[in-house]
């Protein structure tokens, strides 16, 4: 099934398009203090290397405003200051080179604050992202006189969410500014859900999404999945962030995994396992872990290997353990390994290649893989 993906207006932060159709971006948010000026800059180089197109970070006093001017000189990746409860510190980190900017319209509610802000953005050609989230929304938005009795409390405060977006939009509006992206983001998946569908009846802003306080883990991971990955199918969404509890590059690599799973984006190597049984007689699961590990992450983009021009289509690996699905799936792939007897058999595009010991499968399915590769992507340095 093909995703047809809601047609928005398109803003950009830094160089990276954001709605109109184009790639979902993918953002997180650094951990460090920015104070820490070369902390900041480690950590956002890491996340611009697992993946990330945009950083956020967050901007809670004048030094940290300061920080960002000197952060800017030495990456090459857009930056998204966060502001709460100060206006003012949204102007310091526009005029310190910040590529877009994000108010909560829960803690900056004075009419002529959001003004200066508004113009200061304009002045700076950079896209403001209106950030609703459901935990820091004025009291009196809590239950809405339009919501009917009886509806759910998700839906309710949904409508709520939608309500406060659409009231400061107002205000950028007047100034006759729209290089607006908007979030409404909840604890609550389908709180969020609600939300985003709701308004995106209402508007043709571009969206970013995300599972606000996600949590850490499992249960941080699954409610990210279902939130963004529902909305996603619905054809919702121009960039996202995973928000978990702990490592941000995490973040990065879910949020890659939800863009995969739809189609949105593509990765270099498909790779399919089987859940294992008792017919297994392999230990495919080490097999599968060294595989991706030799693996690597190369290149999927159109690019030169040595001097010619390759394919971006992904490589289809199947990694089975006995004979049921194994030959089928194998023979499926462009390259395949059906495990038998403390041995398995390797297929490459639907042929059977060799037979193979258990101790030297990774090593020779590795060896098909990147033979396939030379058509298709560039293989990284082992």
């Amino acid at each position: 099934m093909t995703i047809r993906r809601r047609k928005s207006r398109q803003v950009k932060i830094g160089n990276v398009r954001i709605g109109g159709r184009a790639p979902v971006s993918i953002q997180s948010m650094i951990t460090s203090d920015v104070r820490n000026v070369s902390g900041a800059i480690k950590e956002i180089e890491a996340l611009k290397r697992e993946g990330s197109d945009i950083v956020r970070m967050a901007v809670v006093n004048q030094e940290a405003a300061r920080a960002l001017r000197e952060i800017k000189k030495r990456i090459k990746i857009p930056l998204v200051a966060d502001i709460h409860f100060n206006w003012k510190l949204a102007v310091a980190a526009i005029d310190n080179g910040a590529d877009a900017i994000r108010l909560n319209p829960g803690n900056i509610t004075k009419i002529p604050e959001v003004q200066e802000v508004v113009r200061m953005a304009k002045r700076f050609r950079i896209p403001v992202r209106i950030g609703v989230n459901s935990g820091s929304l004025i009291r009196r938005r809590l239950v809405p006189n339009s919501v009917r009795q009886g509806a759910s409390e998700a839906k309710s405060r949904a409508s709520a969410m939608v309500q406060s977006a659409l009231d400061y939009l107002k205000i950028f509006e007047k100034l006759n500014f729209r290089e607006i992206i908007i979030s409404l983001k909840s604890s609550d998946v389908l709180t969020t859900v609600y939300a985003y569908r709701l308004m995106a009846r209402v508007c043709d802003y571009p969206f970013h999404l995300g599972v606000t306080a996600a949590g850490n883990a499992l249960a941080g991971v699954v409610k990210s999945a279902i939130g963004i990955g529902a909305l996603l199918a619905d054809g919702l969404g121009d960039t996202i962030r995973v928000s978990l509890t702990g490592n941000s590059l995490e973040e990065v690599r879910v949020a890659k995994q939800i863009l995969f799973s739809l189609g949105l984006q593509k990765e270099p190597f498909e790779i399919i396992s089987c859940p294992t049984c008792s017919r297994c007689e392999i230990d495919l699961a080490r097999i599968v872990e060294e595989v991706k590990k030799r693996l690597g992450t190369p290149t999927l983009t159109p690019t030169r290997c040595k001097g010619r021009l390759t394919r971006v289509r992904p490589i289809k690996v199947a990694i089975m353990g006995c004979a049921v699905n194994g030959p089928g799936e194998a023979r499926d792939a462009d390259v395949g390994l059906a495990g038998g007897k403390k041995r398995g058999i390797i297929f490459r595009k639907g042929k059977r290649i060799k037979e193979v010991k258990e101790e030297t499968l990774v090593e020779e399915l590795v060896k098909e893989i990147f033979k396939e590769t030379r058509s298709t992507v560039c293989p990284p340095k082992l």
